[in-house]
């Protein structure tokens, strides 16, 4: 079988429409400033970081403070990491936290006691259209209610979350309705259904592939370029629903060319690795459906009750998606992948809520690489295809009109009904 290889400008990421073009001028001219490096007689006065450092120092903070941590979160305005603790009767924690750098919070609620939270409501309240995750802003549990959660269920959702305790969980509607940004439709193509590709990374075994969405994975195996179009590309792993939502698909032609980049229309943003998302983080998605958008992270590990079933480790944000955006890239404004869109409630002119899959946590899960450490240093397969390197008419793979180039998308079908399948098949 020949498979058909497309010019590289294209071998990017989704882009979007007349309306992407002028958003995307924002991303690399005013890509953030290093940290700025604070003297030593003020390292107990907070620091300003970039987002991509902020989480790091959490992650330091969070083995460092023990019990007492609660939580941290990334104020964008003042360039920031905040940290919640529990100060009990050692405020020796709280002299740690600001030695190194941290803007410091004294909350009520622990992480053991949200977390501990978080199990009775999987528990007690697993229901379609629900969704939660701990909002560190507020210390609380985050709990939304799509419009379909309503009677005895939204009955039984208020009386779990009340079972929690005054204090611990705050409950809010959605308008929309949470689904797997899925339709049928234009771009790549499975039968006559559509996603977004997120990410190009290197396999395990060297060969050039790319990541999208679980519920596009296990929809269907064979990933087209064009509407009745020879498959460039088949499902490798892809899991859906369950401990996440994403899928790896290798290129059919090991000779495929899979930079990483974000193709933002008039100019592209290299990729150079993947990044763990902070809560209050400004992030960007690009999908085939509606371009780029761009927002906030809410929360961290959510849990979303699909009708397909539970997914859980996802990125809860207010950045906008619609169908057909599904598996599309969320990355930083300097060129670091943090998510895979997943799914969520609303659309990109009223708003909503949109679920991303943590990038880091699906690479660990296949086995890929990304960026620098990706398709652009192997040999052989993916060619020397890295970021930046855009020579005029060299091939690059995923899809004119998709893919790594202008919209990508594959099979995840309608919302509703190829999500749940068994993945067993393509396990690895």
């Amino acid at each position: 079988m020949s498979h058909k290889r497309i010019p590289k400008r294209k071998a990017a990421m989704a882009v979007g429409g007349v309306v992407a073009l002028g958003a995307a001028a924002i991303l690399l001219p005013n890509a953030n400033a290093s940290q700025d490096g604070a003297p030593d007689d003020a390292a107990a006065s907070p620091r300003t970081l970039k987002a991509a450092d902020a989480s790091d120092l959490a992650s330091q903070l969070a083995g460092l403070l023990g019990d007492a941590f609660a939580g941290s979160y990334y104020d964008g305005e003042n360039k920031q990491l905040v940290v919640n603790v529990v100060p009990g009767d050692d405020n020796n924690v709280i002299v740690q936290a600001r030695k190194a750098g941290a803007a410091v919070r004294e909350v009520d609620n622990s992480l053991t006691e949200l977390e501990a939270g978080a199990r009775t409501l999987k528990s007690e309240a697993t229901i379609p259209g629900t969704s939660w995750a701990v909002d560190p802003r507020t210390n609380r549990i985050l709990v939304t209610a799509d419009s379909t959660v309503t009677g005895d269920k939204w009955n039984r959702l208020e009386s779990t979350v009340r079972s929690l305790g005054s204090g611990m969980a705050t409950v809010r509607k959605s308008a929309g309705t949470f689904r797997t940004f899925a339709s049928g439709g234009d771009a790549i193509f499975s039968g006559g259904a559509r996603c977004s590709l997120g990410f190009n990374v290197t396999a395990g075994d060297g060969s050039p592939a790319f990541l999208t969405a679980g519920h596009c994975g296990v929809a269907a195996d064979q990933w087209s370029d064009a509407q009745g179009g020879q498959p460039i590309a088949t499902v490798d792993q892809a899991v859906f629903p369950g401990a996440g939502d994403f899928a790896l698909v290798t290129y059919d032609d090991p000779a495929t060319q899979a930079p990483s980049e974000v193709n933002l229309g008039d100019q592209t943003l290299p990729i150079s690795g993947a990044a763990e998302a902070t809560v209050g983080q400004e992030v960007f998605r690009m999908g085939s459906t509606t371009g780029l958008a761009d927002g906030q992270v809410l929360g961290l590990n959510a849990t979303v009750n699909y009708p397909e079933g539970t997914v859980t480790g996802l990125i809860q944000t207010n950045v906008c998606a619609e169908p057909g955006d599904s598996g599309g890239s969320m990355f930083t404004r300097d060129g670091l992948a943090v998510g895979l869109t997943s799914g969520g409630s609303g659309d990109c002119t009223s708003g909503g809520e949109t679920f991303f899959q943590p990038v880091t946590t699906a690479l660990e899960a296949v086995g890929a690489t990304l960026g620098d450490a990706g398709a652009g240093d192997q040999a052989g397969g993916a060619g020397d295809a890295g970021a930046g390197d855009q020579a005029g008419g060299q091939d690059a793979g995923a899809g004119q009109d998709a893919g790594a180039g202008e919209q990508a998308g594959a099979g995840a079908g309608d919302a509703s009904g190829h999500g749940a399948q068994d993945d067993s098949r393509r396990s690895h």
